[in-house]
């Protein structure tokens, strides 16, 4: 096990190098609008964070507030923000607020940034990039490599974008707000359209905690129309380390140095998930469930239902298997094929014909998966048009993206029902609803605003309705006994008593 760590471990550097080099990748734009002396063609150079809500397809444009901090304590007084702002009163939203790296997380920076009522935050780094011609240092101090907006975790709560920019850039802004001057910038998200057709392509691994939620959630956005008749050119993909280079097979002394974590005589490796290859599941399994929902994939991606029986797999196997007692067991698979709607001699024969896993010898499916994964460092990680989407992985942050990908003119059944919802992701889950939709010049209101404000008018005249009905009944009981005491002797005590009675049995008996 030490000796696999070992041998993996300057790989695995490598590959997070080429990922931080490659984070610009294009579907984002960070420029400032005010002061003009600070435009620049093409903007500014970010990176953005891997959790958080980016808007696609639009943009934030707020005036900067810088926090003068690290903002580290979610408590911390906005008073001392820059530009100032009057003892007392907070700064007006929206805004975009500017903190300086280091002392806690990204994650817990831009969540205090939220609960402060932010929109948006930048991330200031407070050094330079030792290869960074364009950053003056001041100090013999730089950083080696350009930090990653990495989520830590805890990232799924987060709705706002954040990017980090550069120290010589947030020195800039930094200027300006200290002479009490102000600053406008634009995040922008976009995405190459590509007029009636929309590429998404997902990579990820079967025992991946992060893709777990959003498998469930997925599958409904693909029953409520994006499929490849409505214009999504999906593509999964399974992540596979390529063993070939990693001395993975068998060395000349015929020791295997990845044990159980490879198939097909080493060539295709997964990471054993709980790190100890003596018991539980193996890289190996790992790698079959991957063959296995490929082949489901391929199987089915052309039925009528453009592929829900592939996602219908996921989330009941996400259910139902994910244990490592479940996980190989046939019994569990063969229920969730059954829920699916999936015949299992169909995909154990195209497991079969691709090479299988038990020989020394290649799966063709498999090889598709590792050059596919090739370039790819973290997973989950998801493409659309090529791009690779940032922000946090749920099927409402995809849906959004995917429909900005689209022209106007294109738009899928989903798209145009939960587009101008203010919750992508509550619209999928209510089937194509949204309780709040985004204001619009029109004034319209949502079908959910609509349903409340007719259950409280019915409330309202179902109330003054009993009011008049008990009301009513009372001046009825009251004119009885007039006509009663008028006509009836006031000695018949006994009389009187019956008469009474009478009347509050036809008055309904209420006092």
């Amino acid at each position: 096990r030490t000796m696999v760590q070992l041998l993996l471990l300057p790989l695995l550097l490598a590959l997070v190098k080429q990922s931080l080099g490659d984070q610009n990748n294009g579907s984002s734009k960070f420029t400032i609008a005010i002061p003009k002396s600070l435009d620049k063609e093409g903007g500014y150079k970010h990176r953005e964070a891997m959790f958080g809500v980016p808007q696609y397809g639009g943009s934030i444009s707020q005036n900067v507030y810088y926090a003068k901090s690290d903002f580290c304590n979610p408590f911390e007084d906005s008073s001392r923000w820059l530009p100032p702002q009057k003892k007392g009163e907070p700064p007006k939203a929206p805004f975009i607020l500017m903190v300086d790296k280091g002392g806690c997380s990204f994650v817990s920076k831009v969540r205090n940034a939220q609960h402060a009522g932010a929109s948006g935050a930048l991330i200031a780094n407070t050094h330079c990039i030792c290869s960074d011609s364009e950053c003056p240092r001041d100090t013999s101090y730089c950083d080696t490599e350009e930090p990653s907006m990495a989520d830590d975790g805890s990232g799924s709560d987060i709705s706002i974008p954040a990017f980090l920019i550069f120290k010589q850039d947030a020195d800039k802004i930094k200027g300006v707000l200290q002479r009490n001057q102000p600053v406008v910038v634009e995040m922008g998200w976009h995405l190459p359209t590509a007029g009636d057709r929309v590429k998404y392509e997902f990579w990820t691994v079967p025992t991946d905690e992060i893709s777990k939620q959003f498998f469930l959630d997925f599958e409904y956005a693909v029953a409520l129309g994006l499929t490849s008749a409505e214009g999504v050119d999906f593509e999964p993909h399974v992540y596979l380390q390529d063993s070939l280079s990693k001395s993975c097979q068998y060395n000349q002394y015929g020791e295997r140095w990845c044990e159980t974590g490879c198939t097909n005589g080493g060539r295709y490796c997964a990471l054993d998930p709980d790190h100890d290859v003596t018991q539980g599941l193996s890289g190996g399994d790992v790698v079959k469930e991957g063959l296995r929902r490929m082949c489901i994939w391929n199987s089915y991606k052309h039925s009528a239902s453009s592929g829900l029986e592939y996602w219908k797999y996921l989330s009941q196997f996400t259910s139902h298997c994910e244990a490592v007692d479940h996980f190989t067991d046939d019994s569990c698979i063969n229920a969730c094929y059954k829920a699916a709607g999936i015949d299992r001699q169909r995909v154990d024969a195209c497991m079969t014909s691709s090479g299988g896993i038990d020989k020394d010898s290649p799966n063709a499916i498999l090889d598709q998966q590792v050059k596919s994964s090739e370039g790819i460092v973290v997973f989950p990680t998801s493409k659309v048009n090529g791009v690779e989407l940032r922000g946090s992985l749920t099927a409402g942050n995809v849906v959004s993206a995917i429909c900005a990908a689209f022209d106007e003119k294109h738009q899928p059944l989903i798209c145009e029902k939960c587009g101008k919802c203010s919750d992508m992701q509550e619209c999928i889950d209510l089937g194509g609803f949204c309780s709040r939709a985004v204001p619009t010049k029109r004034g319209g209101v949502s079908a959910g605003t609509f349903v409340f404000s007719l259950l409280v008018v019915v409330g309202i005249s179902a109330g003054a309705g009993f009011y008049y009905y008990r009301k009513t009944r009372a001046e009825m009981r009251d004119r009885v006994r007039d006509i009663l005491a008028e006509y009836m002797p006031l000695e018949d005590q006994e009389g009187e008593s019956s008469a009474m009675n009478f009347a509050r049995t036809a008055s309904g008996g209420n006092e």
